[in-house]
């Protein structure tokens, strides 16, 4: 799908704004966002949705942690709304739907995103791959505490996982992707064994 783009604008985004996440913890540099786009084009492939969107979404959603993870879905969407090239290139429309994507696509978002472009971003970032999750989950808490003991660790990502990804978590999927729906099914069982979940964890952690 990104053959579909111009390369002008693939350009701009691979050496203006993707290096730019490298100054964020582990959780959240180059290959995250990599793999997001990745994932937004496989998704978007079902639906009418236009590439360039997708893409500019895709690289612009978390560049907001540089400034306030809180806020960083409303930030990230400010960021876009205001940079020069978006500006330039796109209409007032399209920044305008990018935008409020963007802004919607914070997984404790109780509301359904505006437009199928949130709904994209959405399930992308979700990256709903258990080996990742656990291993990002274990960086970003890295990133945040002093102690990278497991046993100082496990908890607090166990606590995260089950409370986002765990039955009755705060996650929302909004669309029908059936790669999503199964793996999380299945994640679910095992973070239900919590003998088998630290299993899990512990052999990640290890490869850390």
């Amino acid at each position: 799908m990104i053959k579909l783009i111009d390369k002008k604008v693939v350009n701009y985004c691979e050496s203006n704004i993707i290096p730019k996440y490298q100054a964020l913890d582990r959780a959240h540099r180059e290959e995250h966002v990599y793999a997001v786009i990745s994932k937004s084009f496989d998704i978007a492939k079902n639906y009418d949705a236009k590439p360039a969107l997708v893409y500019i979404i895709a690289c612009f959603h978390d560049l907001g942690l540089l400034i306030d993870r809180k806020r960083h879905h409303i930030e990230s969407g400010r960021l876009l709304s205001e940079d020069a090239f978006i500006n330039e290139y796109f209409t007032i429309e399209d920044i305008k739907l990018m935008k409020e994507a963007i802004e919607d696509h914070r997984a404790s978002n109780q509301m359904p995103p505006r437009s199928i472009y949130g709904k994209i971003i959405s399930e992308a970032d979700r990256l709903i791959d258990p080996e990742v999750i656990v291993k990002r989950s274990f960086l970003y808490q890295m990133n945040l505490e002093t102690d990278h003991s497991f046993e100082h660790l496990y908890p607090i990502v166990r606590e995260h996982i089950v409370s986002k990804y765990g039955y009755g978590g705060y996650l929302n999927l909004w669309l029908k992707y059936e790669k999503h729906e199964e793996i999380l099914n299945d994640f679910r069982k095992v973070i239900d064994d919590e003998k088998l979940f630290r299993k899990m964890a512990t052999k990640i952690y290890s490869n850390l």
